[in-house]
């Protein structure tokens, strides 16, 4: 094959257990392919990609739920040589039309359900949203959506693993989000670190609800699962119930989730009675996880790790085995196999156990850089290949590290990050808004809710209620902050910056 990248994947797994199953979809159809039926779907997608003229480099962006239609799409994308661009479909259509625009998308491939939402982005881009079904529709016989047509030849582009293969957006410090490019070889070698330090196996049935468009969904479980031959389960939404049943009737074996979806999980009623005998290995990480959610699974003789990434790194960072689960509750773990971690001080040199310092990272699953964006690139990777993450950590005279503060002020909630300059931008349209901050507040279900704390402009009168619903239009839900506070004036240092320690610790204190 002159394909090197993840557009091969399938066809090289097929040549060992083609009629196993790779991946199947909650829809009351069933759905379920083999690798041989998930080849051959990516072939003829592939050549439907192509003939609506996707050319290598091209950017074909998907937007829908966890589906079958999502890897087919990601997977024919990567075949042809071009670019996939996730979308997060819980965002608003101004959002999601920057991402349209700021991508340079070519097409845009719409799951069924989704139609409506793409009809309200079409006149906002250039682009014009093609239904997933009916592009599969055309390139199988008789017009059936199954893709059960005639067989077509892979493309066979040549691919290199330095090739880029997916951009994925994180927003940013500027309010505006940023698209990490990711390289075939950077998801390669990420998928390599988690086979090397999580086991997995040939006959793993990952349970996949966390959204497909974060990294940790994809690379933390998707990607590798795939890779060594085992079967995705896709749920297009979390249900606590949902997961619980699945995992005792369905054999699941791996999960991946945020500290707030296993409490979830756990909450419910049957969670003591159910069966979880199948499942062998917990992933847990977007967000710092609570001891006693870590207690919980443990008593069910599960084996439950917790770790440490960002999607600039594909995203694995660190991982702490089952081993140490207990005796080093609280931190991040170790490195991954292939990962390099240095905790540093201001000038780059490493920091002595147990002082503070930015968590930098290297390995050849770190990002090629931000689309389009050479100066954000250039502030996070330095000229010796290290990505400087903006968090700070701690690590033990034995190499554990322990995340303990954030560079950025980047409010973790519910394992979704969101960023204060991109809340306060929209704060900052409405009328009567002089300054603000927004800050995180801690919450017992999400861990951080968004607090704004709001200096109205002289003689004017915000209403709160009234500017929570103007930032519902603007923004994702989980961005728009939970309360409303108003103030006469932001602390601010002597260059003119607004304090947002301060503000965020007087805000902490009135709570």
């Amino acid at each position: 094959m002159r394909d090197q990248g993840l557009g091969s994947w399938l066809h090289r797994r097929a040549r060992t257990c083609a009629d196993r199953p790779a991946w199947s979809g909650d829809g009351p159809d069933g759905e379920r392919f083999t690798y041989a039926e998930a080849a051959a779907r990516c072939d003829r997608l592939a050549h439907g990609l192509r003939a609506l003229g996707v050319e290598r480099g091209d950017r074909v962006a998907y937007l829908g739920p966890n589906h079958p239609a999502f890897l087919e799409t990601l997977f024919a994308t990567a075949a042809l040589g071009a670019v996939f661009v996730p979308l997060n479909f819980r965002l608003t259509t101004p959002e999601l039309a920057h991402l349209v625009q700021d991508s340079g998308t070519r097409v845009l491939v719409v799951a069924d359900g989704f139609a409506d939402a793409a009809a309200e982005l079409a006149p906002e881009t250039v682009v014009d949203p093609v239904r997933y079904a009916a592009l599969v529709a055309e390139r199988s016989a008789g017009g059936t959506s199954t893709g059960t047509g005639p067989e077509q030849p892979p493309v066979d582009e040549p691919v290199t693993l330095d090739d880029p293969a997916v951009i994925l957006y994180t927003s940013g410090t500027t309010g505006r989000p940023k698209g990490a490019v990711l390289t075939h070889g950077n998801l390669t070698w990420n998928s390599v670190n988690v086979l090397l330090d999580v086991d997995i196996r040939v006959d793993e049935k990952a349970l996949v609800y966390t959204p497909l468009f974060h990294s940790a969904a994809l690379g933390m479980v998707s990607l590798p699962v795939l890779l060594r031959g085992g079967e995705l389960a896709l749920c297009s939404a979390f249900d606590p119930a949902t997961v619980l049943r699945r995992i005792s009737t369905e054999g699941v074996t791996l999960m991946f989730g945020v500290p707030a979806t296993y409490d979830a999980v756990a909450a419910r009623p049957e969670f003591g009675a159910a069966d979880l005998s199948s499942m062998r290995t917990l992933l847990c990480g977007g967000a710092p996880v609570p001891a006693s959610t870590i207690r919980t699974w443990l008593a069910r003789d599960l084996v439950f790790l917790q770790g440490y990434g960002m999607t600039e790194a594909s995203p694995g960072v660190l991982l702490l085995d089952a081993a140490h689960a207990q005796s080093k509750a609280g931190s991040a773990g170790v490195p991954h196999f292939f990962t390099d971690v240095r905790v540093a001080a201001p000038d780059g040199t490493p920091v002595a156990p147990g002082a503070r310092g930015e968590v930098l990272v290297a390995g050849p699953h770190v990002m090629d850089g931000y689309w389009q964006r050479p100066e954000a690139t250039a502030e996070v990777l330095d000229g010796e290949g290290w990505f400087h993450s903006g968090d700070v950590a701690t690590v033990d005279d034995d190499g554990y590290v322990r995340i303990v503060d954030r560079l950025k002020d980047m409010i973790i909630s519910g394992g979704e990050n969101v960023y204060p300059a991109e809340v306060e931008s929209a704060i900052h349209d409405f009328p009567g808004v002089a300054e603000c901050a927004v800050v995180g507040m801690p919450d017992e279900r999400w861990g951080e809710v968004g607090r704004a704390v709001v200096v109205p402009s002289p003689g004017a009168e915000v209403d709160p209620d009234a500017l929570l619903a103007f930032l519902r239009e603007r923004l994702a839900g989980y961005k728009v902050p939970r309360s409303v506070v108003f103030s006469g004036a932001l602390p601010r240092t002597p260059s003119g910056k607004i304090r947002k320690r301060d503000v965020a610790a007087g805000q902490r204190g009135q709570a």
